[in-house]
């Protein structure tokens, strides 16, 4: 991937820590994200505009807390330190860093000097995000505060001279307000960048990488017909023609009519070399019995890579394996540092060997909003690109507990209701991810003049930008209403329908 321009940013471990990257992003420079123990060579190797050190959980003071290289602040490239990353920078620095009696978390009014580069245009006060415990009492040598609350001395610090730069307080996220403004600040005021990171130069980038990387050489692409999948093809499919073989595996885990909505799609639409393998008694035969959804997901991620062994031995030498992985699937399946959330089909299921010489991941390094992005450059109908994301286990980590024909069949039809509400109330543009979970739970309910006792369905609908975070949807009562007595009404063995007012965090988006 070239970009003239770009940003590191070194991982310390906080849960936001990719935002940062998408924001950076946003303001049209590339940014990489790197351990936060990269060695001084490979920093001087890549050669930044600037860095970003992210926040973490831990303590500068802590034995194991992580630490940068020695020197990273003597090599003239602007530095941004964000929580965790301002108290490192001043512990490092010699300044001075202590345990606040109370802990400041939540959207707090900041006092800064807008004098500074970092706040150009900014109000002396404005509301951005706190979350810590520890603060920077006093500030390095050479350094001089830029901005502080009420219970911090020290929100914000600078080193003009040094280009050194240091905030308590998460620009990246959303309840910052105008926090987007000071990394724009930062990459455009401090690091003097231009701004020349643009889908359209991934896109032709990407192309000519995957040619000169593949060759004549042939590669299948692990189409599930979402949106990631269906990406990734057509960026093949632009790079390698008909050398692609898309397998479209049916695991009979799709939602209702999806499958054949797929093949449609794809064959007609695209003219993408495509083979559909109907695939779902051996993945249920797998699944049967089976709760957990962690041992859900390595079933189903497993299943994949040997179908896609079996049907590569049938169409001769294939090298390559390509799949729709993207930024948020390797962040939350724990790989580098981070603490395991959940593992993705795609990423932490994968067996030990796999019978290809080499994994593609096209869009490993981008968010679900740039994925969209490139399927719109790559001339992929809006309809598509804005479909409803679909994991990758699909209905089988939306069905609590084991899963039988029975169950698929139910939820199948509860969701295909809600979904078809949804749209038909023309709110299907603004929540970005809608659907129904069938749960595990049983309760009494009274039809006509019987007693039943049926399963449960819960409803789950969130506004998010990047899927990392995200908040409940407020779908109007009367819509919520007619899904319920629709879903009770024809589907059978449902007597009860709740809706999920769950944000993530601390919930996640899916429910296992």
């Amino acid at each position: 991937m070239k970009a003239n321009e770009l940003i590191l940013i070194l991982d310390f471990g906080g849960q936001y820590n990719q935002l940062i990257a998408r924001r950076v992003r946003e303001c049209n420079v590339y940014s990489e994200v790197v351990p936060y123990d990269i060695t001084l060579d490979k920093i001087k190797e890549k050669n930044p505009k600037g860095i970003i050190f992210t926040g973490g959980p831990a303590s500068v003071y802590g034995e194991d807390s992580p630490k940068c290289a020695n020197g990273i602040f003597e090599l003239g490239i602007p530095v941004l330190g964000i929580c965790y990353g301002m108290q490192l920078m001043t512990y490092t620095l010699g300044g001075n860093v202590a345990r606040a009696e109370k802990r400041e978390y939540g959207t707090i009014p900041v006092n800064i000097e807008n004098s500074s580069l970092l706040f150009k245009e900014f109000d002396n006060e404005n509301n951005f995000l706190m979350s810590h415990t520890d603060f920077v009492e006093t500030v390095p040598e050479g350094f001089k505060r830029i901005g502080y609350t009420s219970s911090c001395p020290n929100a914000a610090m600078e080193n003009v001279e040094k280009k050194l730069y240091g905030i308590q307080f998460h620009p990246e996220v959303n309840n910052s307000v105008n926090g987007i403004k000071v990394i724009k600040n930062f990459l455009y005021n401090i690091c003097g960048c231009v701004g020349d990171w643009k889908m359209s130069s991934f896109v032709d980038d990407s192309i000519q990488m995957l040619k000169e990387k593949i060759g004549n050489k042939k590669a299948l692409c692990a189409l599930s017909g979402g949106v990631d999948s269906s990406v990734a093809a057509v960026l093949l499919n632009k790079a390698i023609g008909q050398n692609l073989i898309c397998i479209f595996v049916d695991h009979g885990l799709l939602r209702k009519n999806e499958g054949d909505e797929v093949e449609q799609v794809f064959r007609n639409q695209f003219n993408i070399n495509l083979i559909r393998v109907n695939a779902k008694d051996r993945f249920l035969s797998k699944l049967a019995g089976v709760s957990d959804p962690e041992t859900k997901r390595k079933i189903i991620g497993e299943e994949f890579i040997r179908v896609f062994e079996e049907e590569a031995k049938k169409i001769g030498s294939v090298d390559y394996l390509v799949q729709g992985t993207i930024y948020p699937d390797v962040i939350e399946s724990g790989l580098g540092k981070g603490a395991v959330i959940k593992s993705h089909h795609n990423v932490g299921a994968l067996p030990d060997y796999v019978d290809f010489k080499e994994i593609i991941e096209p869009l490993r390094n981008l968010f679900k909003d740039e994925v969209r992005k490139t399927g719109l450059e790559l001339g992929i109908p809006e309809n598509l690109v804005y479909r409803q994301p679909f994991p990758g286990p699909g209905l089988a980590i939306r069905i609590i507990g084991d899963i039988t024909d029975e169950k698929l069949e139910i939820l199948k039809n509860a969701d295909s209701i809600f979904r078809e509400e949804i749209a038909n109330a023309g709110l299907h543009k603004n929540i970005n991810q809608y659907f129904a979970v069938l749960t595990n739970l049983k309760s009494v309910g009274v039809m006509g003049d019987e007693r039943t006792y049926d399963y449960t369905i819960a409803l789950r609908a969130v506004e998010t930008t990047d899927f990392m975070t995200g908040v409940w949807s407020k779908i109007p009562y009367e819509i919520l209403e007619k899904v319920s007595s629709r879903i009770v009404n024809e589907v059978t063995h449902v007597n009860r329908v709740v809706y999920d007012i769950t944000s993530k965090p601390p919930a996640t988006i899916e429910w296992e």
